[in-house]
């Protein structure tokens, strides 16, 4: 038994996988400071740096910070687009509603569901209590927007808003995923609930392979369309986008998350100092070999385009089997 555990993590040493210690040692306490990383935590901070910034996010609508606010939510309710409510410092998708319409005397939530006006208030008191926040603190509600998410994903999605996983390393992008709601993840696209990670094709943006509860798939399981071969949109923008997150916070490791609004095009939906891991999985290679060409690269008087240009070299290079030298790395 201790033969097989050792022969299996030398595997996946070889093929470049990183796993959750290394993670945690070499990028997160190597390269995020604990001050700088509430910049991600806090949904509410990351969109006023991102605004303050000029990176696109979906519009504020309001935020409530005690229990005395709560009698705005009505207010804040009656949007014609619909909203989102969030807990400020919430993970993983936990505690987000997504209302598509007010009616009376109920409201529609994205996943088909009606919920009453009581529920609601009572959900936001949740959240200022702590119950989804990453430390347990007493939280602030942010309501914002609702994505009008593009129709190019109706195929390949479930009702929920897809997303575009970006990992950045000291700048640069390494790696991302779409991520994709499908019935068992109630509309959500967290991949823990049951959505779907579709690897990308750092260059070009198109789709390669795809994965459920850490299983290869080749269809949506809802709509049993093909996921590989997809071109997400705008995705040099995109690209660029993620770049920008690393200016504006600081943070060497982060996981960039965009959405793609019918009307606006791509928005920074939020950031991410603790990037999940099965990104890898998404993709079927390890990050590892990315890392070191990454960390090896003179990358701090780099420009954005130059460091998204480095990525793209690093991924399409370690696609050929090849790996950049450092007289390379230095000319890409």
């Amino acid at each position: 038994m201790i033969w097989q555990r050792i022969r299996s993590r030398l595997d996946l040493y070889h093929r470049n996988v990183i796993g959750l210690n290394e993670r945690n040692v070499r990028l997160v306490a190597e390269l995020n400071p604990r001050r700088l990383v509430r910049l991600a935590n806090d949904k509410s901070i990351t969109k006023k740096l991102a605004s303050d910034a000029g990176i696109p996010t979906p519009k504020l609508v309001g935020l409530i910070n005690n229990t005395l606010e709560i009698r705005n939510l009505e207010d804040m309710l009656d949007h014609p687009q619909g909203v989102a409510i969030k807990p400020a410092n919430g993970a993983q998708g936990n505690g987000i509603l997504v209302i598509t319409k007010k009616g009376e005397p109920t409201y529609r939530l994205s996943n088909g569901r009606r919920i009453n006006y009581e529920d609601l208030r009572f959900h936001v008191a949740n959240i200022l209590s702590g119950m989804y926040s990453l430390s347990g603190r007493p939280d602030t509600v942010l309501i914002e927007e609702r994505v009008r998410f593009s129709p190019i994903f109706d195929d390949i999605s479930f009702r929920g808003v897809p997303d575009i996983r970006i990992i950045v390393l000291k700048g640069v992008p390494i790696l991302a995923m779409l991520r994709l709601p499908t019935s068992e993840s109630d509309g959500k696209a967290n991949l823990h609930k049951g959505g779907v990670g579709v690897g990308l094709n750092l260059d070009t943006g198109v789709s390669t392979f795809a994965m459920q509860h850490d299983r290869r798939i080749d269809c949506h399981p809802d709509s049993e369309s093909a996921l590989s071969g997809f071109q997400v949109p705008f995705w040099n923008e995109m690209l660029v986008m993620a770049a920008r997150a690393f200016d504006v916070t600081g943070l060497g490791y982060l996981g960039v998350d965009i959405v793609v609004d019918d009307q606006k095009g791509p928005l920074l939906l939020e950031l991410n100092g603790r990037p999940g891991l099965a990104i890898q999985i998404a993709n079927r290679f390890g990050m590892r070999s990315h890392i070191d060409c990454v960390l090896q690269a003179e990358t701090n008087d780099m420009n954005v385009d130059d460091r998204v240009q480095l990525g793209r070299a690093i991924y399409n290079d370690l696609q050929r089997g090849r790996g950049l030298t450092r007289q390379r790395i230095k000319q890409a």
